[in-house]
């Protein structure tokens, strides 16, 4: 089934849900709203073959709100077929419904992507830091985190 005819499959089945859909290069995204992620996830899955999740990023949008943007990439191992979904996520309580009920893979994309940039995924099964240490403090992708880290003087150059 070609991108087309999912998007608007799609858009028959979760009309108020769908915000844009973007084509570009042959690849198609497709942006919607927070709150039904999980069954549009599923809807996917079942409907169209979307059975791997590749990867599951967030991307941080300092200044414009919504703040972040969730990222799917989802692949169809059949027919070799990759989609992308897009969801935002304001700043404000940042948090969005986990998928790894979908895909057992997100588990750990998630667990990244609140790990380096604080977007809480709502029923995750162990939602805890992955990457940096347990007790670091913040998230280091944010664009207004610190360069040099927590509680440490900016770097001045080298020392002869």
């Amino acid at each position: 089934m070609s991108a087309q005819a999912i998007v608007e499959k799609l858009k028959e089945k979760f009309p108020a849900e769908v915000l844009d859909v973007v084509e570009f290069r042959g690849e198609t995204t497709v942006t919607v709203k927070k709150e039904q992620i999980v069954d549009i996830c599923m809807f996917m899955r079942d409907n169209f073959g979307y059975n791997l999740l590749c990867d599951l990023c967030g991307v941080d949008y300092m200044g414009q709100a919504p703040r972040f943007m969730v990222v799917y990439n989802l692949y169809n191992i059949t027919t070799k077929e990759r989609f992308r979904i897009k969801a935002p996520v304001a700043e404000e309580g940042a948090n969005i419904d986990t998928v790894s009920t979908v895909w057992g893979t997100a588990n750990w994309h998630e667990r990244e992507c609140w790990d380096l940039l604080g977007i809480k995924f709502n029923n995750h099964p162990d939602l805890r830091r992955i990457l940096m240490p347990a007790d670091w403090e913040g998230h280091p992708l944010r664009k207004d985190y610190p360069v040099q880290g927590p509680d440490r003087e900016p770097y001045k150059g080298r020392v002869s």
